[in-house]
């Protein structure tokens, strides 16, 4: 019995001296991606993830190491939930392109108004704890103004109070509209990565029904909906169909 536990705790104190830390993983990935040992580049990326650390930079290099293996879908996929982490960053956004000029489909989008791509672009340029900073400090001088006001009125400065009222809601308004899109964006997972090289798209959840459309890998697609194993997709032109919920990957 006492051979058994000693056995026992022998190899936990193994697993345990083996096991390394995100930081080291990392500088195990890349030093991997480096000399071109791809594959154990991506274990090692992945290993990181599976311990419950993630980044931009994180992603972002899981996605190098997948491209350079020519797995495209899930080089998107993680060039995408990099640019969810990192929103804006310009190495991110170019290698998410190149990645998609190696995909098969090319579907038009539906356009948008010009107010709502403005607003979309906007919020990936700026930070999202900027905006946070300017509404809480927007809405923390309002208060102020409004205290100032209500405690001590008929003060040599009220009409200036008042008319700083203005301009405040001038900025506070859209910029905490820009906020809340920003949070819907940052907690949206309707959005998807088509994975295998082709999927058959059905018109009703059922692989009985009749084929609606073929897609290929790397496409970004939108769940709408979900019937047992299957999901309904939108395509961004708009075109609805269902797949087989293990067919894409959410970003």
């Amino acid at each position: 019995m006492r051979t058994g536990i000693l056995a026992f705790a022998w190899c936990f104190v193994t697993v345990a001296a083996s096991a390394q830390t995100p930081e080291e993983l990392f500088a195990d990935g890349n030093t991997h991606f480096r000399e071109g040992r791809f594959p154990e580049a991506v274990t090692a990326y992945k290993n990181i993830i599976d311990q419950g650390y993630v980044s931009g930079e994180l992603y972002f290099n899981l996605g190098n190491a997948h491209y350079r293996l020519g797995n495209i879908a899930s080089a998107i996929l993680a060039y995408e939930r990099a640019l969810r982490l990192d929103p804006g960053d310009s190495d991110i956004e170019f290698n998410l392109k190149l990645a998609n000029l190696r995909t098969i489909d090319r579907i038009d989008a539906v356009p948008e108004l010009f107010l709502v791509t403005w607003l979309k672009s906007l919020a990936e340029i700026v930070p999202l704890t900027m905006t946070k900073g300017i509404v809480l400090g927007g809405w923390a001088t309002l208060f102020g103004i409004f205290s100032i006001l209500n405690l001590a009125p008929g003060t040599s400065f009220e009409r200036l109070l008042r008319l700083s009222v203005i301009p405040c809601l001038i900025v506070v308004v859209p910029v905490g509209g820009l906020y809340i899109l920003q949070r819907y964006e940052a907690a949206d997972r309707s959005e998807a990565i088509v994975m295998p090289r082709v999927v058959t798209a059905k018109v009703s959840p059922d692989e009985q029904s009749l084929d609606a459309f073929v897609i290929h890998e790397g496409l970004k697609v939108r769940i709408d909906d979900r019937v047992g194993e299957w999901v309904r997709i939108s395509l961004p032109d708009g075109t609805v169909g269902w797949i087989p919920g293990e067919s894409c990957e959410v970003i």
